[in-house]
């Protein structure tokens, strides 16, 4: 049990705290981690998805149930988040959508596959990249729509619309996605010198984007109303995978999918939640700090889950 954490969680966090440590000690300074996280979301891992999803069979990760039980997990959180900030928090309806985004969006990519690799082996990762191709899209889709709905107070269908549309296609990684899925579904063949250069821009997207959340994470502060942010931890880290177990065990899902999706579920809120409550002035205080602390807790709450996935 305890081997688990020395040789599956332990070297990821090391790599994040590896950014965060030569970050605090400015030996990096923010402009470039932002350039190193801007190449790795927006070029390296798009290119490490593309050829993922180009090459993966989709007749056995593209199940239906997989995808279900993620994403009614993810839904429950997301309508938990928004009434427990709206109703135990008092917080207005933007700052409650910001939040109840905080916890829909886990850490899939960042965090989640690179867990699931070491954890099982890079075979394990089909169920990872089905999620990983409707999440960014979903969760934005739910979170803009929720947004706009509440700005508008239901009069703007086609700016809601419009809005969700654009800020998701403007998404690299949705791109990435998309080629990925024309290339496997047309039939066609990656050349072999593109998809060597991609394998190459692959092996450095995790370990770089890895380094970079931890430089990230220095700009960040414990900050705001701790109540709300330790119930976004506890719903993010404990909740939410516990709710996809039960529906993914009832849906009586393989193995190996069923440990992708507990896993990606127990992974800490991503940066994009902080990205989406400053893209609308809300709640960024609260979902930064919950970002960081959950990143923090994660360490701990991950080793529980992969002990009890076995």
């Amino acid at each position: 049990m305890f081997q688990t954490l020395i040789d599956v969680i332990l070297p990821v966090f090391l790599v994040i705290g590896a950014g965060y440590a030569t970050t605090r000690a400015r030996y990096f300074d923010q402009s470039q981690i932002s350039a190193l996280m801007r190449f790795a979301q927006s070029f390296a891992i798009p290119c490490l998805l593309l050829r993922a999803i180009a090459h993966t069979d989709l007749s056995t990760g593209f199940d239906p149930a997989l995808l279900i039980s993620f994403y009614t997990g993810a839904s429950l959180c997301f309508i938990l988040g928004v009434l427990a900030a709206r109703i135990l928090f008092r917080r207005d309806w933007e700052d409650s959508i910001a939040i109840g985004f905080c916890c829909l969006f886990s850490n899939t990519i960042l965090m989640g596959l690179p867990i699931t690799e070491r954890a099982y082996g890079p075979d394990s990762l089909t169920g990872n990249y089905a999620i990983i191709a409707f999440h960014a899209p979903f969760c934005y889709g739910v979170g803009i729509t929720a947004m706009e709905i509440v700005r508008n107070r239901g009069n703007g269908g086609f700016k809601t619309a419009r809005a969700t549309l654009t800020a998701m296609f403007r998404n690299t990684m949705i791109l990435g996605i998309l080629l990925g899925f024309l290339i496997n579904i047309s039939g066609l063949s990656i050349p072999s010198a593109v998809d060597d250069a991609l394998v190459m821009i692959s092996r450095a997207a995790l370990p770089c984007a890895l380094f970079a959340l931890g430089g990230v994470l220095v700009q960040y502060r414990p900050e705001g109303d701790m109540r709300i942010i330790f119930f976004i931890c506890s719903l993010s880290l404990l909740i939410y995978p516990a709710t996809v177990w039960a529906i993914a065990g009832a849906a009586d899902l393989p193995q190996n999918l069923f440990r992708s999706a507990v896993l990606n579920a127990a992974m800490a809120p991503g940066i994009n939640a902080y990205i989406f409550a400053n893209m609308y002035a809300r709640a960024t205080r609260v979902t930064a700090s919950s970002v960081l602390i959950a990143t923090a807790f994660s360490v701990l709450t991950t080793w529980l889950w992969l002990t009890l996935l076995g």
